[in-house]
Formats: C-alpha cells, sequence, structure tokens
C-alpha cells in the first residue's frame, strides 16, 4: 500500500481487513450488525491493531487513570463522526468504563457533526430513561450539541435533501422527545485536553 494519511481497519464486517479509503471501508460495515471499525494514521498502527483485534475500547490512557475520580463511574459517552461536511454521519454511544458499545446508528448521507452529536445525546436520554437510569451521567465533547439539548432547539444551517430527509425526521423527533419528557441525566463536557480522548471517538481526526 503507498503511503496515506489514514488507513481504515475492519474487525468485523463483509470482509475483515485493511483498506485505504472510507469508500472501500464503508463497503465492510454498511448496514453490517455491530460493525467494528477505526482509522489510523500510519499502515504500522492499522496493521498492529488488526492483529491485536482491539477496536472500540475506552480510551483511558495512563494519564487518564490519574484523574479518574473526576469522571463518573456510572456513565455513558456518546460522540459523532462526520467525513466531509456535509458528509457520511454516523453516532454511537459507549459504556465508559467497559467499552460495551450501547447504541449506534448511521451511516447517514449529507450530515454534519453537529447534527450526529446533538442525536447521540438526546438518543442516550432515552435509552437511560427506558432503563430507568436517571443519574447516570452523559459525557460529550460538543459544547454546541449540549447547547442544542438544553436549549431544546437546534441551529443547523444544513439544507434539507431527499439524501438527509431522515436526518431532519430524527431531529425532530429528538426535540419532541426533549420537550415531552423530563431528565435529570448530567450532561457532561468531556474534558479531552485533560482526559484523553472521548471513549465513543471513532477516531477518523
Amino acid at each position: 500500500m503507498a503511503k496515506k494519511d489514514k488507513y481504515y481497519v475492519v474487525w468485523k464486517g463483509v470482509t475483515p481487513g485493511i483498506y485505504e479509503t472510507w469508500k472501500e471501508c464503508e463497503e465492510m460495515v454498511k448496514n453490517y450488525p455491530d460493525a467494528r471499525y477505526k482509522s489510523f494514521k500510519s499502515l504500522d498502527e492499522a496493521e498492529a491493531a488488526f492483529q491485536s483485534g482491539s477496536s472500540l475500547k475506552p480510551k483511558i490512557s495512563n494519564r487518564n487513570r490519574g484523574i479518574s475520580s473526576k469522571i463518573k463511574k456510572d456513565a455513558v459517552a456518546v460522540d459523532a463522526a462526520c467525513e466531509g461536511n456535509p458528509g457520511i454521519m454516523e453516532y454511537q454511544g459507549i459504556n465508559i468504563h467497559t467499552g460495551e458499545k450501547l447504541f449506534y446508528k448511521g451511516p447517514f448521507e449529507q450530515g454534519t457533526n453537529n447534527v450526529g452529536e446533538f442525536l447521540a445525546i438526546v438518543h442516550a436520554l432515552a435509552y437511560l430513561t427506558n432503563l430507568k437510569k436517571p443519574d447516570t451521567t452523559i459525557y460529550s465533547d460538543s459544547i454546541t450539541a449540549i447547547s442544542w439539548v438544553r436549549n431544546k432547539r437546534t441551529k443547523t444551517n444544513l439544507i434539507k435533501s431527499k439524501k438527509n430527509e431522515i436526518l431532519f425526521t430524527l431531529m425532530d423527533r429528538a426535540l419532541n422527545w426533549l420537550h415531552s419528557n423530563h431528565y435529570t441525566n448530567p450532561i457532561v463536557k468531556w474534558e479531552t485536553e485533560e482526559w484523553g480522548e472521548n471513549p465513543a471517538d471513532f477516531g477518523r481526526k
């Protein structure tokens, strides 16, 4: 393979392996149940990760362990990823201490990161409400999405089209949920500079 900025590892998909483009990776994971994949900046990192079989685990490094008292034990981390602006978007929620994927949605066409982050937080709120866990903390690294949730109002510049119509439907449903339900789950900004990468991060930066 030629030297590239990103390599995509697919642990669980149509054909597990290492791919050079997001398009190739997407073909392996789109609509595949519980697909496991991630991007890496170098081929060496991708090959090592593929051989080890690791994927979406909490990125709580040694540096993070020193401040673990600041991170709630009963917590969910959410994040979104978007290839392009707008572009292919997806989001997920992760149990912050076990690495278990609690939910995943996507990929969606012509989305934005802010829209994904917003949907992820509301999805987490609804998920925890159904489980009767009103005290579980939700972590997000998006100040914009957190403000949309708290204000119960979105301010996206995304233009509606046939390709992303589903996202506008989901946003309307999310807003309706916020207006129709009372929640007490703390929604906290994940402090990346201090704690390291968000455990729900897709690794495509």
